[in-house]
């Protein structure tokens, strides 16, 4: 018997749902429009019956390049109702990694803005899709009986923001989605019946889903998430006050940002009741300036990762009054997740029962790396075996992710930073990560870290203020490791996904010039 999924299951039928219950509420304000449920409904059906018109079915993968607008969940949305696979890629992958994925995940047509299929004629391996279409549809065109979807097809594709090997693509099945929503909607924490006055402004695209799932309006911010340095705070202060803007879920780097400008200008934003950020590490400082701008709201920092998301979450202001002398405190596990912490190796780990998985863990207390399980977890790559057996442990059905994070037991859970980052010394693991932080506190330093160069641990660090170099070399030099060597750099590179996380390879190749 098909496994079918009921229609609760299924992240656009929640959304149609949704859409029946309050078709006149706005579902996404972009720019100067608003467009309703019930109004993106239809337009999802037209569009899901242009797609099988045009040839698209069950199954095929289709490479969405369409930026955060009501256009591409318009155009998610009709992939998942025909059973299509929505494949997406980093808008700032190079040309070479770009091709790579393409050839890796062999897609069956392409879907842009005029733009992007301008580009996708320029470039082989965008150019080598056999079927491109743009964002207009048929809204004339009839309706037809839709492909079911089963728990184990396949509904996302991402690729990470790896530059070396192969490229490793993530895939969420419907039931992973599901599961993954059913972990997060609980952070989000919208009622059971989401109110006419319920809007949030969702700046990380899984969430805006979510959104339209439960029923929720979302407003996208007036922000270009591939220039975020760009980031014009005014815009969306703007936004926020003029659409009541109750809630917002962000990168670390967009709610600093924003957090900075308010208090900067003493500005009161009332109507934020909720503040979630995650994808990168959030220290006790930091967590200072989103307290200070936004005294009112819930403040939430979620710890996951792009395979489990979410593992843990802590308030901001349990963060600031925790002690971070030797791992920054991520809160409680969440109850979808259950983790573990066991010892760091570089090779894969085989445990055939949970025996022999518990024999790997560490005594509470002691660093070792991260690992997690839950129905949310992702379990697979496309055509990587490799990643597969490095990033993977299988207990009989269950799957473990391991995070290459590393971290500890102390009540609750804490990190040390990158298993990769640590730096082997005589008295054991020097963690850069708690480096990070405690720079952080040093007034005049922007971002700093420690890296093993010359092999010598040397503290990188980035100013606020030239003039303040002499003062922050002193303070440096007075910490009871008494760096000797320290490094100044105009600017550390950080993650371009968030551009919150420290770019530790890009930073070492600055500071070596070796690849």
């Amino acid at each position: 018997m098909e496994n079918t999924l009921p229609d609760r299951f299924n992240v656009v039928d929640l959304f149609h749902e949704a859409a029946r219950k309050s078709p006149d509420k706005p579902a996404i304000i972009y720019r100067e429009k608003a467009v309703s449920f019930g109004d993106l409904e239809n337009a999802v059906n037209q569009t899901a019956a242009h797609f099988l018109h045009k040839g698209i079915r069950k199954g095929d993968r289709v490479l969405v390049f369409v930026p955060m607008s009501d256009d591409l969940y318009r155009t998610v949305l009709a992939l998942f109702r025909i059973g299509a696979v929505a494949v997406f890629l980093d808008e700032w992958v190079s040309v070479k990694r770009l091709a790579e994925c393409c050839r890796l995940a062999q897609c069956a047509a392409f879907i842009g803005t005029f733009k992007g299929r301008v580009l996708a004629r320029l470039l082989p391996g965008l150019r080598a899709i056999p079927l491109h279409l743009g964002l207009k549809y048929d809204a004339g065109r009839p309706i037809p009986a839709f492909a079911k979807t089963t728990r184990e097809d396949i509904a996302l594709i991402t690729f990470t923001t790896g530059s070396t090997g192969t490229p490793k693509a993530a895939i969420r099945t419907h039931g992973l989605l599901f599961e993954q929503f059913q972990a997060l909607i609980p952070l989000i924490d919208p009622p059971g019946d989401a109110s006419p006055g319920d809007v949030c402004m969702p700046v990380l695209p899984i969430v805006l889903l979510i959104n339209l799932g439960v029923g929720i309006t979302s407003v996208i911010a007036d922000f270009n998430a591939r220039r975020p340095g760009s980031m014009k705070p005014e815009k969306v202060v703007e936004q926020i006050r003029r659409h009541k803007v109750s809630s917002i879920i962000a990168s670390p780097f967009f709610v600093k940002q924003l957090s900075r400008f308010v208090s900067d200008n003493r500005l009161v934003l009332n109507t934020i009741q909720k503040i979630l950020t995650g994808g990168a590490p959030v220290f006790p400082r930091e967590a200072g300036i989103y307290r200070n701008a936004f005294p009112q709201a819930h403040i939430g920092i979620v710890y996951g990762s792009t395979e489990a998301e979410p593992m843990s979450m802590i308030s901001a202001g349990e963060l600031i009054a925790s002690e971070t002398g030797r791992g920054l405190n991520v809160g409680k596990v969440e109850v979808a997740a259950t983790v573990k912490i066991i010892r760091i190796s570089d090779e894969s780990i085989v445990a055939p029962d949970e025996e022999a998985l518990s024999k790997l863990e560490v005594m509470p207390g002691e660093i070792g790396e991260i690992i997690v399980s839950g129905k949310h977890v992702l379990r697979d790559y496309l055509h990587n075996p490799e990643a597969l057996k490095r990033n993977k442990i299988f207990v009989g059905t269950q799957c473990w992710h391991r995070t290459g994070d590393s971290g500890f037991w102390n009540g609750n859970l804490f990190l040390t930073g990158r298993c990769a980052s640590l730096i082997r010394t005589r008295d054991g693991l020097l963690s850069t990560f708690l480096f990070e932080n405690r720079f952080q506190s040093i007034q005049g330093v922007e971002t700093g870290t420690v890296m093993l160069l010359r092999d010598r641990p040397t503290a990188v660090i980035e100013l606020t203020d030239p003039a303040r170099r002499e003062a922050v070399q002193s303070a440096i030099q007075a910490m009871p490791e008494a760096f000797e060597d320290i490094v100044f750099v105009p600017k550390i590179p950080l993650d371009p996904r968030h551009n919150s996380k420290i770019d530790y390879e890009k930073l070492r190749v600055h500071l070596t010039g070796k690849n």
